[in-house]
């Protein structure tokens, strides 16, 4: 399948998903509606966890509440997808791509620059999945799945504007980030997770049962 370019330099995203993935998604079609459905609970509850982290921090308090509502509507739309067509909501799996952003949170240090990488984290796990649904929503070749991930899609897209407000020349301004943190610090480190997530992206197998 020829890719758009559109689709290649979506969201900032340095390397786009392998087009084998769309294929071997398609005939993992229980596996792959598990796996997103555990992605829009873990969302909702990633965001739960940054509300009671930075209470203090009144823009995120208010951004994060509602989204918090609206993954977990997700969640259960994509539940309710798997039962109408007979399937089962599956076993959660571990789910690597996430894992290996983990790593390279910062820990320790400046309580600042914890709260920038967490926020950076988000943004990339919003724009990667935004970026897979929309090669589902195009790949695929039952149509109303493609519209079902069309509807994903331009709802990951709205939640990343919210972490990557403004266009940098070849990146995105950090919105939620840059409102407590210096802006040149938000874009530097930036750039360095996309190269990072550009390596996970080269090192990890192509898997049609997983979103990321």
């Amino acid at each position: 399948m020829e890719l758009s370019q559109d689709t290649k330099n979506i969201l900032g995203l340095q390397l786009p998903t392998d087009p084998r993935w769309v294929d071997l998604a398609s005939i993992s079609l229980e596996a792959i509606l598990t796996d997103h459905a555990y992605c829009e609970q873990k969302a909702a509850l990633t965001c739960i966890s940054l509300i009671q982290r930075y209470t203090e921090k009144e823009k995120v308090v208010k951004e994060l509440a509602p989204i918090v509502t609206e993954e977990w509507g997700h969640f259960r739309l994509v539940l309710n997808e798997l039962y109408k067509r007979g399937l089962q909501l599956g076993i959660q799996r571990k789910d690597e791509y996430v894992n290996r952003l983990l790593i390279f949170q910062k820990k320790g240090g400046h309580r600042e620059d914890r709260f920038l990488d967490q926020m950076l984290t988000m943004a990339l796990i919003e724009a990667r999945s935004c970026e897979r649904f929309k090669r589902l929503s195009e790949g695929l070749n039952d149509t109303y799945m493609k519209k079902f991930y069309r509807r994903f899609m331009e709802s990951e897209a709205g939640h990343y504007t919210l972490f990557t407000a403004n266009n940098w020349y070849n990146g995105y301004d950090i919105d939620l980030a840059e409102t407590y943190v210096d802006k040149e610090k938000v874009k530097n480190r930036w750039q360095e997770w996309l190269s990072y997530e550009t390596q996970i992206m080269k090192e990890l197998e192509v898997r049609g049962d997983r979103i990321h």
